[in-house]
């Protein structure tokens, strides 16, 4: 799927969130500003217009928005979502009734701006580890509601999806291991990924995470799909490669924990196939992107009639 493209689960939550906001937004009451100064026959035009430079991401959402509120609204977009933009850049232009733009300004940059960040700060951490081979993921540190389309703008920065929740993947964390063993006569790792794997039938990937050199070569020989190694400095990353080179070269290993654009390069370059940060959905900042209104006039014409 290309980054420019919603898939039916994305169109559905980016639905139900526009209704949320615009609810929070116009309540039983309206907007009382525009109801107040706006003649209703008014008319603009606005460009959205990049204030800084960045990767773009969300305007098919600002578009849904200007649909759901008035179906006259001419939405056009100038730079398609995954492009890199530059301050000063066009990314679209928008025409119809005044009081319908201004309405729906706040919620559409919301969702530009915050989408944008997180297709930018992705794109640096893509860029950063180019030449290598090492791919840049996402986790589930996302917003309530918003983890779709967090993980869409992630794609449009370059980066590649983790799982999507806790339902299509296997993740064996400290704390899984820590009741597991509790209970199960067996304690070891590739115990809990064997029994895991035999619980779903081979019909989702299995992932285990590990603290230790031990503790890799203990998951190694459960025969998972992907083991994360969780902050471990250059050094043992560098060890575990080569522990995973000779015990099970099919498994891939992912780096997380401490990932910073500062770090990344050196991280990749110790041969892990996977780094997964965070930070791309949680502490993104918003990219500036702004409504230069261009035109407003009233109909003329119809009050000539």
């Amino acid at each position: 799927m290309t980054v420019t493209t919603f898939e039916s689960l994305e169109i559905s939550q980016a639905s139900k969130l526009i209704d949320l906001a615009l609810e929070e937004d116009l309540s039983k009451a309206g907007d009382l500003t525009s109801l107040s100064l706006i003649d209703e026959r008014s008319q603009g035009r606005v460009e959205v217009v990049a204030r800084q430079p960045g990767v773009l991401a969300g305007t098919v959402l600002a578009e849904m928005v200007f649909a759901r509120l008035d179906t006259k609204v001419e939405w056009t977009t100038a730079i398609t979502d995954g492009t890199r933009i530059d301050s000063g850049d066009v990314v679209a232009r928008v025409h119809g009734l005044a009081r319908s733009l201004l309405i729906g300004e706040r919620t559409a940059l919301n969702f530009l701006t915050h989408l944008s960040g997180i297709a930018t700060v992705t794109r640096k951490f893509v860029d950063a580890v180019s030449g290598t081979s090492a791919t840049i993921l996402d986790t589930r540190k996302t917003l309530p509601g918003w983890r779709v389309l967090q993980k869409y703008a992630v794609r449009c920065g370059g980066g590649t999806n983790h799982r999507m929740g806790l339902f299509d993947g296997i993740l064996i964390k400290d704390n899984h291991l820590a009741d597991w063993s509790e209970n199960s006569k067996q304690h070891s790792i590739a115990a809990a990924i064997r029994q895991a794997r035999y619980a779903t039938d081979n019909a989702v990937p299995v992932d285990s995470e590990v603290d230790t050199l031990d503790q890799l070569r203990d998951a190694l020989n459960g025969n998972p799909d992907v083991v994360l190694l969780d902050n471990m400095d250059i050094t043992e990353l560098q060890k575990a490669v080569k522990i995973r080179d000779q015990d099970a070269p099919a498994v891939l290993l992912e780096a997380s924990g401490g990932i910073q654009l500062e770090n990344v390069a050196e991280i990749a370059r110790s041969g892990v196939d996977r780094i997964s940060i965070g930070a791309l959905t949680h502490s993104a900042a918003a990219l500036d992107l702004a409504f230069d209104w261009k035109q407003n006039t009233v109909g003329v014409e119809s009050e000539s009639k």
